[in-house]
């Protein structure tokens, strides 16, 4: 009888032990999600290279002028097509362009700033970074390394930062607008030639909200009520340099 029931036991201990999960199967990479992977955000500036190709056009026509004030940045600076009647007898060079972001003014600035050894540049950009997303911390240490790049090149420039406006279109925008501009305020304070114009507060009404009479149809881009706060506000910081 145990001749019979040991080897019927012996197999029976065979069949489990082949049927049971080993430690390396359960432990597969097949066995395990695989983690998801979060892309970070795009900070591409190369789609703006057409227009920065113009620009350079233009400079192999028109002699570069030392001691000019460049104005760069978004499209606010490119549409500010007035430039020179609300500021005469300034050299003026507009490089605004398109629907650009801090870093990307930064990106080009060898390009489109530094070549003319400005006297003084007035910047703006800033809302399309935090609609695309990006911190208010983002927007403002952007803008200190422009301002490094700036003054690697022409170290006595001036520098004045437009403050993000309160366009109607973004009021969601708005606490980060605010938490911008306040970084980039306390930046210049203690940054020596650089200085915070503010624009923001005369574009808003006593209720706290954006004016919408400063602004076109599209609520983002201003008309002229918009463009003579502005040039009130550059026009008395260009007065002090």
């Amino acid at each position: 009888m145990r001749r019979i029931l040991f080897p019927l036991l012996l197999a029976l201990l065979c069949a489990c032990a082949s049927t049971a999960p080993t430690p390396e199967a359960a432990t597969t990479p097949a066995a395990v999600p695989a983690a998801a992977e979060t892309a970070p955000a795009s900070t591409d500036s190369s789609r703006w290279e057409t227009d920065i190709q113009a620009f350079e056009r233009e400079d192999a026509v028109v002699r570069r002028r030392p001691g000019s004030i460049v104005f760069v940045g978004s499209s606010s600076i490119r549409y500010w097509q007035s430039l020179d009647t609300d500021f005469p007898g300034v050299a003026i060079i507009n490089r605004g362009f398109g629907g650009s972001r801090v870093y990307d003014s930064l990106y080009y600035a060898d390009r489109i700033v530094t070549p003319y050894q400005p006297r003084a540049v007035v910047f703006y950009a800033g809302d399309n970074d935090l609609s695309e997303g990006r911190t208010p911390v983002q927007v403002r240490d952007d803008f200190a390394a422009f301002v490094e790049r700036v003054r690697a090149a022409a170290p006595q420039a001036r520098i004045g930062f437009i403050s993000i406006k309160p366009s109607p279109s973004r009021a969601a925008l708005l606490p980060q607008v605010r938490e911008a501009n306040a970084l980039v305020r306390a930046y210049a304070q203690q940054a020596k030639g650089v200085d915070y114009l503010d624009v923001y507060t005369p574009m808003m009404q006593a209720s706290g909200a954006p004016r919408p009479e400063l602004f076109l149809e599209d609520a983002l881009h201003m008309n002229r009520g918009g463009y003579e706060i502005w040039t009130d506000v550059v026009g008395a910081w260009l007065r002090t340099i």
